[in-house]
């Protein structure tokens, strides 16, 4: 009979969120290699204690499975993370003054990028122009998305190096905003974004690398030990694959990552993708598609006309038919789809497109998935459930709405069906957490937060009724996320066998005022049995 191993590391806690149960308990955890070897009363764990074992005694800390964030963008994220942040802005001007001290402070950036503008928070509520921009600077290029990113401001520079005047052409899906005289006035919706961003995304491999690293370092202080890196529009996110084998080479890859690009790749080279990354670091996991916009562009497909403007009812990227055809072919060769989509239309259409592939190729277990899903149809509600489709969800950008201007956009008939969280996981529909970084910040305690709370930015709880408990938001966020990627045998909960991918928070959340939720802090990320972030201050022993 072999000896038992000795644990590297044993955790012990007095809050020990398993996610097996809906409260903590005090236990310990022993882990050996990068596995749980062991969980239970700290005298159980004795055993597991040997010469070189480090412990750690975190009291009233929550210790957790670590955070699964089921739905970001990996570098654009880093690179508007490290750009200027514009939504504490109220005005075109102090939006337009922001930029300007960050151009001053940034003299060696090429570009100007950034994020969070949003004019519905604005005294006029008017799309800003390129003009303003100008006059601040004129001489480097400026591109700035909307806090939805389906849109961007940009200054003359960036139309004049992207060659884009009254003389081009719109894309398949978005356009470029102009005035009465045909010209460009710095206002870009949907792929026209894409213009611009071929040219300011092409950065060096040293940049790349030196983005992704921070990434990887503040996924780790957030307290994320897996992620689903999402297909995004106009830049492939495949771009970047290499890169992240590159550090998963290097051992350097410290947090999980699940590739999804784009539906529109052929099969053949999305199977190839499927083939080469099948890692416990580093794995594909499904393809991403986009069937609808936002509301605040009117580019989200609404059943039936939006409220301000009955001549719309929103914007299709592609056709019923198209999208149709795409998921049954995909959903044929065994691939996950999970599709973008806002409107009440579009998840509709979304549903019918993976009712069409069960019928065509058979029910199976694929966890077709729908993202977003801000506004749902009372009669598409229970088909989640029935259709076996997962609702991946993001509570943080229900508070960056502006509530009147988003309700005024689709009538007082859809607002009560806005965000439906609560009511989804009611009909026993999965239901996933996550930011859409940097849509959101990439902190999982916000996200938290919302989904309890539905506080939202004018600080009163928007249809609270579709607020869930703290245990379902947890389970949201680890166990969901681990079933959305087909492995919840190994990871999602803090059980004997699986993964070692372990949370710890300053406060036991269970215990706190709900305010307190969105002040947490983390303690230590531990990945794979590594800790890659530790800020336990001499809590081991």
């Amino acid at each position: 009979m072999s000896a038992q191993k000795k644990a590297d590391i044993i955790l012990t806690g007095n809050a020990v969120f398993t996610g097996v149960s809906n409260r903590p308990s005090p236990a310990s955890i022993a882990i050996v290699d990068n596995k749980i070897a062991g969980i239970g009363a700290e005298n159980e764990m004795e055993s597991f204690i040997g010469p070189n074992t480090k412990s750690y005694q975190f009291n009233d800390h929550l210790i957790m499975p670590g955070f699964h964030d089921f739905h970001l963008h990996i570098m654009m994220g880093s690179i508007l993370e490290n750009g200027v942040h514009l939504s504490a802005a109220r005005s075109e001007d102090e939006a337009v003054q922001m930029v300007s001290r960050y151009s001053e402070a940034h003299q060696e950036e090429e570009w100007i990028i950034g994020v969070g503008w949003d004019a519905s928070y604005w005294n006029d509520k008017q799309q800003p122009h390129r003009s303003s921009l100008d006059r601040v600077v004129s001489d480097r290029p400026i591109l700035l998305y909307h806090a939805e990113m389906h849109y961007a401001w940009v200054n003359s520079k960036a139309l004049e190096i992207c060659n884009i005047n009254q003389f081009t052409e719109n894309p398949s899906y978005g356009y470029i905003n102009r005035d009465e005289n045909g010209i460009p006035t710095g206002i870009l919706y949907e792929e026209a974004t894409g213009l611009i961003e071929q040219k300011a995304f092409a950065f060096s491999k040293e940049k790349e690398r030196d983005l992704f690293k921070k990434f990887l370092e503040l996924s780790a202080h957030v307290g994320i030990t897996s992620v689903n890196d999402m297909y995004g529009g106009s830049i492939d996110n495949d771009k970047y694959y290499d890169l992240f084998k590159e550090f998963e080479e290097k051992d350097e890859l410290t947090t999980r990552i699940h590739i999804l690009p784009s539906i529109d790749k052929d099969l053949e080279s999305a199977k190839q993708l499927r083939n080469k990354y099948t890692s416990d670091k580093l794995q594909f996991s499904g393809l991403k598609g986009f069937i609808d916009g936002v509301i605040t562009s009117r580019t989200a497909y609404l059943v039936g006309p939006y409220a301000d403007d009955s001549e719309t009812c929103g914007e299709l990227v592609y056709s019923p038919e198209v999208i149709k055809n795409k998921v049954v072919e995909a959903d044929r060769e065994g691939f996950r789809i999970r599709f973008h989509a806002i409107g009440d239309g579009a998840v509709r259409l979304a549903l019918d497109a993976f009712e069409e592939a069960q019928k065509a190729n058979g029910k199976k277990d694929i966890r077709h998935t729908i993202e977003h899903v801000e506004v749902i149809h009372p009669e598409d509600i229970f088909r989640f459930q029935e259709l076996d489709v997962i609702a991946s969800m993001q509570p943080e950008l229900m508070a960056q709405s502006e509530r009147e201007n988003y309700a005024s956009l689709i009538g007082k008939e859809k607002e009560p069906f806005v965000f439906p969280v609560n009511t989804l996981m009611g009909t026993g529909a999965t239901v996933t957490l996550g930011t859409d970084f940097p849509v959101a910040p990439l902190n999982p305690l916000l996200e938290i937060y919302r989904a309890v709370t539905r506080m939202s930015s004018d600080g009163r709880p928007w249809h609270a009724y579709e607020g869930i408990s703290l245990a379902e938001a947890l389970k949201g966020y680890t166990m969901s996320p681990a079933y959305g990627t087909f492995r919840e045998h190994e990871l999602g909960t803090l059980e004997i066998g699986k993964l070692a991918d372990i949370t710890v928070l300053d406060r036991n959340l269970f215990e706190v005022p709900v305010e307190e939720i969105r002040d947490a802090k983390v303690r230590l990320t531990m990945v794979d049995g590594k800790v890659v972030y530790d800020h336990s201050e001499g809590l081991s022993r």
